[in-house]
């Protein structure tokens, strides 16, 4: 076969091309195939592969977290249910449903013997929620900063455990009585030491397993709000 063998070449008459320029074309186009195929049919198919050989990587990984975990199940079944036992245990050192009027009158006596006047102390409506019930009070108490501290400690020493969160509270100096503006009033504000604590507290209880939980449809999108922080001195 020679050079001119491909010059001299018509296509129009294929059939009489050389023995070799025919095998030559022949692995030129089988050649172009096998590119063409590789190109619009393998090279996808490899892509594939390659992403469910590293689907099959991921998931043999999660289902060996998910196998060591099983073999450990009853274990943590075990341990889930003293986890909820100690909640329960938890739970029953709050105050009863019967318990709490006479918690209320307590907390009431404490502030009294505390020397605290009570301008308010008017309890609202209880709300049950999931595993207890809140019971809001709101109050206006007046007296000095140490009256303040034996009252948190009276009702950290109740029988009951106790737990006051604070809720839109304000403290502030108690002008005295018949207390002029000026700077006399400021200087007898000073002298006094006495403070008036007003706003909202609530208290907590167990809720019965006879008790009902009222249903309460969630807000579309709506996130269950964290229950308040307790007041510093107000637990035991």
């Amino acid at each position: 076969m020679k050079l001119s063998d491909f010059r001299d070449l018509d296509f129009q008459n294929a059939g009489n091309w050389p023995q070799g320029v025919k095998m030559t074309f022949c692995v030129l186009l089988f050649g172009l195939i096998c590119l063409a195929g590789w190109y619009f049919q393998i090279r996808s198919q490899q892509e594939d592969l390659e992403t469910k050989e590293r689907q099959e990587q991921t998931l043999r990984a999660d289902f060996s977290k998910k196998q060591a975990k099983a073999v450990n199940l009853e274990a943590l079944r075990q341990q889930l249910e003293e986890m909820k036992d100690m909640l329960r245990q938890m739970l029953r050192q709050l105050p009863s449903k019967t318990e709490m009027p006479e918690l209320l009158v307590d907390i009431s006596q404490t502030a009294l013997s505390s020397g605290i006047e009570n301008d308010l102390f008017q309890p609202g409506a209880e709300q049950i929620k999931e595993f207890y019930a809140e019971k809001p009070i709101t109050l206006r108490m007046v007296g000095t900063y140490h009256q303040f501290g034996a009252f948190i400690s009276g009702v950290a020493s109740l029988p009951r455990v106790v737990i006051l969160t604070m809720h839109d509270v304000s403290l502030r100096p108690q002008p005295p009585a018949g207390a002029a503006p000026g700077a006399a009033a400021r200087t007898a504000l000073t002298s006094s030491g006495m403070l008036a604590l007003e706003g909202t507290v609530k208290t907590y209880r167990y809720v019965d397993d006879d008790e009902s939980v009222p249903a309460q449809p969630a807000a579309p999108g709506a996130v269950p709000a964290a229950p308040a922080k307790p007041a510093t001195g107000g637990t035991k």
